[in-house]
């Protein structure tokens, strides 16, 4: 096949894909996608009929749609959340972006219902909140659905490959090449050499590292000092339906008063399910739920925010230990019931029958989550539990079920400009990989930046 391009991407996930439209409906139709997992409707994951296998590739993260392709599908319509594209592109641009993203998605299959409180129950749960040390963050959400949004990326797809665009599933990139402080194109994983003029880098959170190590070879500055670790909360939907009748999902930050430790509520599930994700040789807890159906149970997680200061340099390598050790002590995830960690001791099969809360994860082994978790973490976890039971009374009980661990990776932020292009000419970094966003409405919004960039760079 041809060897030369206008635009190459690197990762189809939001961001990518986003990019692509958006460079196709201006009139730039010479793309390739380089994908290095499958096609969407390949991708299979069976953690839920025999638990976590450790694929070679995992493809809950990787294949068309990305990590986002398989997720709960939350579509936050607020710059509030969701990752840090306003930095580069100010709040009043990020508004109109996530606005003009959101039209992308409904185009697409989004469903049209927007979940937010009025303004008087929001004024109340705000309240409610602030009485119970916390504070809340009401948003308009769009749900996907962990079932619908396949479909919603797979016409995405079709999308584009039937204008022209070529698509390259099971393509892994090798090296991001360039010459004289200017990009020059791709090698990929087979030692094919594609060219363009222009790049743009978005592999996810699954290609996070490579990009780092890109960003190092071709001397763009780096940083990154953050990882969030924490427990999924598995409770009975009926105690988080004062909140999620309300809000669809809670955002919900606390302070713990022993450390001052950031403390907060991410991914909440209505009626869902829990699961997991890799990264490598490590395997994490997640959460999602369905369009379609439901479970009697909702999951949210609790993340305890870690900040490290000089000279350590490592925060990825520091979660992933921690992680490593829930593997080790659980052969994947571990389960606890909140009742037995408070009393000191591990969680048994037997203990786990006599639980209101069936766990939607079976593979998960119970065990004791106080021989992974760091003190701190345990300390303010438990904190904030007792703090939101004042919101959703029922949730502090001694049946709720916490899962083990769940770990969120912040990707290192490369030096970009206001268009995310970095200092080598014609090379952007996109999306949650680049460090620039963390959710699916800011990724897309990202991939369109740097298209209208590339544009104006065309002339």
């Amino acid at each position: 096949m041809r060897e030369d391009f206008d635009v190459i991407i690197v990762g189809a996930g939001p961001a990518g894909i986003f990019a692509a439209v958006e460079l196709l409906r201006s009139d730039v139709g010479d793309i390739v996608i380089v994908e290095k997992g499958k096609p969407i409707d390949a991708r299979r994951c069976p953690v839920h009929e025999q638990g976590c296998v450790r694929c070679a590739r995992c493809d809950i993260m990787s294949g068309w749609g990305g990590a986002g392709a398989f997720s709960d599908g939350k579509l936050t319509l607020t710059g509030e959340v969701g990752g840090w594209l306003a930095d580069y592109v100010g709040t009043g641009e990020l508004e109109s972006l996530i606005g003009y993203s959101d039209k992308i998605w409904l185009e697409f299959g989004a469903d049209e219902h927007v979940y937010g409180p009025d303004q008087d129950a929001a004024a109340r749960l705000e309240r409610q909140a602030t009485l119970a040390g916390m504070t809340l963050t009401p948003m308009p959400i769009r749900h996907l659905g962990t079932d619908r949004s396949p479909r919603v990326l797979g016409a995405m797809h079709d999308y584009l490959v039937s204008r022209g665009v070529t698509v390259l599933t099971g393509t892994g990139a090798a090296a991001i090449t360039a010459e004289d402080g200017r990009v020059t194109g791709v090698t990929l994983d087979d030692g094919r050499a594609f060219r363009a003029p222009a790049v743009v880098a978005a592999p996810g959170r699954e290609g996070a590292e490579w990009l780092a190590a890109q960003a190092a070879a071709l001397g763009i500055a780096l940083t990154n000092n953050q990882v969030d670790i924490g427990v999924r909360v598995e409770t009975p939907a009926p105690v988080m339906e004062p909140l999620t009748d309300e809000l669809y999902e809670a955002k919900l930050t606390y302070f713990s008063r022993r450390f001052g430790d950031r403390v907060r509520t991410f991914c909440m599930n209505p009626y869902g399910v829990v699961t997991t994700e890799s990264y490598g040789d490590i395997v994490t807890v997640n959460g999602h739920s369905y369009a379609e159906k439901r479970t009697p149970y909702t999951n949210f997680a609790v993340l305890v925010s870690q900040s490290f200061t000089q000279p350590f340099r490592e925060p990825i390598t520091y979660g992933r230990s921690i992680a490593r050790l829930a593997n080790l002590l659980g052969e994947g995830i571990l389960v606890q019931r909140l009742g037995d960690l408070k009393a000191g001791r591990r969680s048994t099969p037997g203990r786990l029958a006599e639980s209101i809360v069936r766990p939607t994860m079976p593979s998960a082994t119970p065990g004791d989550l106080s021989s992974v978790l760091p003190y701190r973490h345990l300390t303010d976890i438990l904190e904030f539990l007792e703090a939101m039971d004042v919101l959703a009374p029922g949730v502090n009980a001694p049946s709720t079920l916490l899962y083990g661990v769940e770990v969120k990776f912040y990707s290192s932020r490369l030096e970009l400009d206001a268009d995310l292009q970095t200092p080598v000419r014609g090379l952007y970094a996109i999306g949650d990989g680049a460090g620039v966003t963390r959710g699916l409405v800011q990724s897309g919004a990202s991939g369109i930046v740097a298209a209208r960039s590339v544009v104006r760079e065309r002339g």
